[in-house]
């Protein structure tokens, strides 16, 4: 069954074996489509945004979506697609307690990581203001039950910190190696300001370090290049196609509306047969023929 065995998802050992061969880029998807264009485009691992789950549906990223409604979403990307998928679990979805929950649930729907943040609930996005974090022994307890429950030793935890829009770098770095000591298997600093920044963090946490290039927020648009130089390990792009398909379909939804016709955009369409190569189309028919034509053996 050809559909079954190429989808095979990577899970933790793929993305633990990707980071021990170098510096890993991640796609920011938002549904199963996207992450198949990712991988076609040539990424090796995924990410899904909490802030994009939330946006989809037409939400803000302010703790109001559930860990039912993101893991309905790990399943969708992870089904279609053989690449390792972080995901965004935003403060665990509660207290201690619930990451316990919250680990257990990402896991079975196929992710191969996830990040925590310090934040105080309800949670904002990394690189609005207003935000607070939590006491760093908090935060602790939360890494600490997070590796106690996964049932899969690759499964990676990351500890996101917003800690230095709020009390400053020395006390994200204080905090970086603090979830190091309890168990953290990588390290997510949000919203560094200058590469300078990037680069003193790195120097002071030993650690696996994951950076986030989201636009328009309070880091630099820093290359994939410059944060492996900087001493990163792998970096995220959390909301890039998701932006541009908004973009994308405002412009289109206005031209419609106003022209009453396709025919002036026509030619930026994906066409029928490119969006049947994507999704695989093809074999899912010779899968069905396939199973169609089994037949068994009979008794004598």
């Amino acid at each position: 069954m050809s559909i079954l065995r190429d989808n095979i998802n990577a899970g933790p050992s793929g993305f633990k074996k990707l980071l021990s061969e170098g510096f890993i880029e991640a796609a920011g998807v938002f549904n199963g489509m996207s992450a198949l264009l990712a991988q076609q485009a040539g990424f090796r691992a995924l990410y899904l945004s909490g802030s994009g789950v939330a946006g989809a549906m037409g939400l803000p990223d302010l703790s109001i979506t559930t860990l039912s409604e993101v893991a309905d979403e790990t399943r969708k990307i992870t089904s279609v697609s053989g690449l390792p998928l972080i995901v965004d679990a935003d403060t665990g979805f509660g207290e201690a307690i619930n990451v316990m929950r919250t680990v257990r649930v990402l896991e079975d729907a196929g992710a191969a990581a996830l990040h925590l943040e310090d934040q105080v609930l309800p949670k904002r996005c990394g690189h609005l203001n207003g935000k607070k974090v939590v006491e760093m022994e908090e935060m602790g307890k939360k890494i600490m039950t997070a590796i106690a429950s996964r049932h899969n030793p690759d499964f990676m935890i990351i500890a996101r910190t917003d800690a230095r829009s709020v009390n400053g770098l020395d006390d994200a770095i204080e905090r970086a190696l603090y979830y190091r000591k309890c168990g953290a298997d990588m390290i997510f600093t949000e919203a560094l300001e200058s590469a300078e920044e990037f680069l003193e963090f790195s120097s002071k946490v030993k650690t696996p370090l994951l950076a986030n290039m989201t636009e328009f927020g309070k880091s630099p648009l820093l290359s994939s290049s410059e944060l492996k130089d900087l001493g990163y390990s792998a970096v995220i792009f959390p909301l890039t196609g998701f932006r541009v398909a908004l973009k994308s379909l405002q412009k289109t939804y206005e031209t419609l509306i106003r022209e009453g016709t396709q025919r002036t955009f026509i030619d930026d369409l994906m066409t029928r047969r490119q969006f049947y190569e994507v999704i695989g189309y093809d074999e899912y028919e010779k899968d069905d023929r396939d199973i169609f034509n089994m037949k068994g053996e009979k008794d004598d």
